[in-house]
């Protein structure tokens, strides 16, 4: 505006140019100028306002003073109004002479001309600011629309990566992965209730960091659900609770509120020391109650609005979910664990022998199933002095989960009757007891097993019959190192298949030697060898060290050979003569 106040001076030989404003044209963008600038321009203002408050049309008076009832000088004073796009008074162009003057046509024309630009430029000035405000807020819309889809998103891929979670552990790991790229919190927390009292949820530290971002050693210890942490506070009350930290003047948000016993400022003993500006406490609603809180903290002030927190709170619904089923799992797990374990044998001791057995359950769905490991005593023939014979079994029944589990507990029972329905007689007799049973009982066990009868004979030498149904060949190292693989087998045992004949083969194990009997599941890997895992096997076991104790030599066997995903599980099962 100071160009069109310098222009009129100019145009109308005047000392001093005047745009002067209504707040219609404060409105416009436009600034009050005088020109020269620093000038005073009080006697045009009231003439102004008159030319403003009368018609509104353009005035050219000279004289001025001689109507001021103050008795201020004379003078001229000419004016034009300044008008928008609807008509609207924005202001006045204004010219001011200190002397008597008459105002001549074209004085009239040049300053009605450059009102008119004047006009135009703060019309200009509208539409532009229009324009900006509105491309403000577009940007402003879109800004909040990117948050939303990105909220969406991150609610979508919740619902996707939480819905199949098997255990605590996932879910703590799948809520890390899901909050740290959207939300981008520096701390993260989840806690249980078990028994009344609150735990942290670890997992295996990353880079030296505790679980969530919290520093190592702070998650292991539980805390009271009295307590005064604004997390326990958000358990017991059912509800979200917003604390804001030190740099929030050290006080409780919005809810937090902290009970005698518990600091106002950390959400969680998990942050305890870690300075953040803001958390949130986001109760996990279960089936039968609160399970437990979801705890995200920001070290900067994070603002936690309606739409926010129904981000949050939907997030915590979820999480909510998978820990319930995941709580359920693990303790499904726990049965089935509980309850196989309840039927793996507890191997006798035999002098002269060393035994020793390993089981690897599955990674996957019940992490129990089929494969089993046997030793006992066998009865000695009607009329014959005992012998100290020892029945050996490895076996696996199709699957891995409960039903294997229990199945396989029926069929090692059946073959442990077997053999004491038929002393003397050798594993095969056994084998075949155990289809007749299991097809006259309906029993649907499918499998493969390896049985053997062990017979101590002279020199300290023992004798070694086996009956193969369809199981990987047993393998013997004998003291020099040298491996044999028994190759020998026949069909496997199958609840479809009629009951035949089966083979017996036998052979003798010096002192010093080492019988592996093992399950498919220690070398059958997706995309690998049977075989070639078989030899590996073969490798790994003439090479162990003289002497070795067998426990350790079958963990060793297990990590060399076993795969690393197991979808099977796997029992090594091993016997030592003595050496003489």
């Amino acid at each position: 505006m100071n160009r069109f106040a310098r222009l009129a001076t100019r145009l109308l030989a005047v000392p001093l140019g005047l745009v002067w404003l209504e707040p219609a044209g404060e409105a416009a963008g436009a600034v009050p100028e005088c020109w020269p600038a620093g000038s005073e321009p009080d006697p045009a203002v009231p003439a102004c306002c008159r030319l403003v408050a009368q018609d509104a049309r353009p005035r050219f008076l000279s004289h001025v003073g001689d109507d001021t009832a103050d008795g201020a000088a004379p003078f001229a004073f000419g004016g034009v109004p300044l008008v928008g796009g609807s008509g609207e008074i924005l202001g006045v162009l204004a010219v001011v002479d200190r002397a008597p003057r008459a105002w001549s046509e074209d004085d009239v024309r040049d300053l009605s001309d450059l009102a008119a630009a004047c006009s135009a430029q703060m019309r200009m000035r509208t539409r532009s600011e229009t324009v900006r405000q509105a491309r403000e807020a577009a940007e402003g819309e879109a800004t909040r629309v990117h948050e939303l889809l990105n909220r969406s998103e991150l609610l979508l891929r919740a619902s996707e990566d939480l819905a199949d979670t098997s255990g605590l552990d996932d879910v703590r790991r799948r809520v890390g992965d899901l909050v740290g790229g959207e939300l981008e919190p520096a701390g993260i927390d989840l806690v249980l209730v078990r028994q009344g009292v609150l735990h942290h949820v670890t997992g295996r530290p990353a880079d030296g960091d505790g679980a969530f971002g919290a520093p190592a050693g702070r998650l292991t210890e539980p805390f009271g659900l009295g307590s005064g942490w604004p997390v326990a506070r958000a358990v017991r009350e059912h509800r979200t609770i917003v604390v804001h930290g030190p740099s929030a003047a050290g006080t409780a948000g919005t809810g937090a509120g902290a009970a005698p016993g518990g600091p106002a400022t950390s959400a969680t003993p998990a942050f305890d020391g870690l300075d953040l500006a803001t958390a949130v406490c986001l109760p996990l609603r279960g089936t039968h109650g609160t399970l437990g809180a979801l705890v995200l903290g920001w070290d900067a002030p994070y603002e936690v609005g309606v739409e926010e927190r129904a981000v949050l709170t939907t997030l915590a619904g979820y999480t909510a979910q998978a820990v319930e089923r995941a709580l359920h799992l693990d303790e499904r797990v726990t049965v089935a664990r509980q309850l196989q374990r309840a039927m793996l044998t507890e191997l006798p001791e035999v002098p002269g022998l060393e035994l020793s057995a390993l089981y690897r359950p599955a990674a996957r769905d019940d992490m129990v199933g089929g494969d089993w490991y046997d030793a006992y005593p066998l009865p000695a023939a009607p009329g014959a002095a005992a012998t100290g014979a020892l029945a050996l079994t490895v076996g696996d029944i199709t699957g891995h989960d409960m039903r294997a589990a229990a199945l396989m507990g029926q069929v090692r029972s059946m073959l442990r009757q077997a053999d004491h329905d038929h002393p003397g007689e050798g594993p095969e007799q056994a084998l075949c007891a155990l289809e007749r049973a299991c097809r006259r009982l309906n029993l649907p066990a499918s499998g493969t097993a390896v049985h053997a009868h062990l017979t101590p004979a002279a020199d300290g030498h023992w004798r070694l019959r086996w009956s193969n149904a369809g199981h990987p060949a047993p393998l013997v190292v004998t003291a020099d190192g040298a491996v044999e693989t028994l190759v020998r087998h026949d069909v496997l045992l199958h609840h479809a298949l009629r009951p035949g004949p089966r083979t017996c083969d036998s052979r003798t194990l010096p002192p010093g030697s080492t019988l592996l009997l093992y399950t498919d599941g220690l070398v059958e890997e997706r995309g690998g060898d049977i075989e070639d895992n078989v030899d590996l096997l073969a490798r790994h076991l003439a090479a162990a060290p003289p002497g070795v104790a067998l426990a350790p030599l079958l963990r060793s066997l297990l990590d060399a050979v076993g795969p690393r995903d197991a979808r099977d599980d796997a029992v090594l099962f091993a016997v030592r003569v003595a050496a003489s």
